[in-house]
């Protein structure tokens, strides 16, 4: 496996309602056209900040590749903007298994392979008494995004990202122009590294789709919190899984969509100002 890397970032040259020119760093997004046994894939738009993990997290999310023994290697070369993709033993009809596409919401990707969403019913994640969450460890797990400095979001914007922790402990963050992009890479990374998702929880800035709702499924990971909202499909989907959906997460503020019963809510008093009304 190769260890790709590029600028994150690039610096412009700017006019400002000021009249003033000055220069700022915007995110250097990038064709990445993937190869799987020479035969071309999908091109991803993507910033590059982990290429590789991000072909192998691809490669699982769309259940093109079972078991990471198949994968026999995976170059980047951005010379040429492209990523080889050898496996031991090919894919077996990779031409029917990926000619049937989904238009979705997806950023930086945009389709997903329509056989997905005909899984969700084999795919089981632990039960509530065995991976569960305490308010105080989400507010644990915001504090650590808030703090997150050296984000390329913080210094120009425009990305999404996404982070796996245990418990409040970060064990990864990524960001890309795109959050399928950025779970997509955490898959390749947990796959790689033997990481399992029962007992993790999944972070992202990005709105919880049905999609997104199915990755964090596929990766097993029974916890998922965005600083954004949620879909009608995404809450359907989540409650068919029995998975915890938490949006509009930031600071200490939070909305519990979904899965109730893994969450050990610890309530914050209410403002005296603030009064709530039965069935409003």
């Amino acid at each position: 496996m190769s260890d790709a890397r590029e600028p994150l970032l690039r610096e412009i040259e700017i006019l400002d309602e000021y009249g003033q020119r000055r220069n700022i760093h915007i995110p250097a997004e990038r064709p990445l056209t993937v190869f799987v046994d020479k035969r071309e894939l999908v091109t991803l738009m993507t910033l590059g900040a982990a290429p590789e993990m991000l072909v192998l997290g691809y490669l699982r999310n769309q259940r093109l590749v079972a078991d990471l023994a198949d994968v026999l290697s995976i170059t980047v070369d951005w010379e040429v903007g492209a990523a080889a993709v050898y496996t031991r033993q090919g894919i077996a009809d990779l031409e029917a298994r990926t000619a049937h596409r989904v238009v979705t919401t997806g950023c930086g990707q945009g389709t997903v392979f329509g056989d997905m969403m005909s899984q969700v019913d084999a795919l089981q994640l632990p039960p509530p008494e065995e991976a569960r969450i305490r308010q105080s460890t989400l507010a644990g797990l915001l504090e650590v995004m808030r703090q997150q400095d050296d984000s390329i979001h913080r210094k120009a914007g425009s990305v999404h990202g996404c982070a796996l922790f245990r418990g409040s402990e970060l064990l990864m963050f990524i960001e890309d122009v795109g959050r399928h992009n950025a779970i997509d890479t955490i898959a390749g990374w947990m796959w790689l590294h033997g990481v399992t998702g029962g007992d993790k929880i999944f972070y992202t800035t990005g709105r919880l789709t049905s999609e997104m709702v199915m990755k964090a499924a596929h990766m097993g990971v029974p916890i998922v919190v965005s600083r954004n909202g949620v879909t009608h499909m995404g809450h359907e989907l989540a409650t068919r899984l029995g998975m915890t959906l938490f949006g509009r997460a930031a600071n200490k503020h939070f909305l519990c969509y979904t899965g109730f019963e893994r969450f050990d809510s610890e309530p914050v008093p209410l403002p005296a100002t603030v009064r709530v009304v039965a069935g409003q």
